[in-house]
């Protein structure tokens, strides 16, 4: 039976040894983890508004996010990505889910390489305006070479 190396391990998909003297990327093997925090109080924010998270620095790997909230968005969606592509992290959903931090992150996001630029982390609201008052916390994890 054969043994699969993680694509970290092996230098590419489906390798069952790695090449000689390849060694795995400090940001996914001993890189240090980072947190970037956006904490937004709810004011009825419309859909042609936008919350900005943060920055992402070059070099960083996704590692994934928690969304919590202290009331539900009802109808009004957030999807978490760069300008361009608004739901490059996190597809849009509405957050229904009260004051229960929710796991999200794109598998095919957290096995990209590094980025090569830093990214400003946007949220985009669809479907209806945000609750009028409440709070919203996002967490997004990152990884990089220590």
């Amino acid at each position: 039976m054969a043994q699969y190396l993680s694509t970290e391990l092996g230098g590419s998909a489906n390798q069952t040894a790695a090449p000689v003297g390849y060694k795995p990327t400090a940001n996914a093997h001993g890189g240090r983890m980072k947190r970037l925090r956006g904490t937004f109080t709810y004011n009825t924010q419309t859909t042609s508004d936008t919350l900005v998270i943060g920055v992402m620095p070059a070099g960083a790997t996704f590692a994934g996010m928690k969304i919590t909230t202290s009331v539900s968005t009802g109808s009004a969606t957030l999807a978490v990505g760069i300008t361009g592509t608004p739901a490059k992290y996190k597809a849009a959903a509405a957050v229904t889910t009260v004051d229960v931090p929710q796991p999200f992150g794109l598998a095919a996001r957290m096995a990209d390489s590094p980025l090569s630029a830093d990214e400003t982390l946007i949220v985009t609201i669809a479907g209806a305006s945000l609750p009028a008052s409440g709070t919203l916390v996002i967490d997004v994890y990152y990884s990089v070479a220590s």
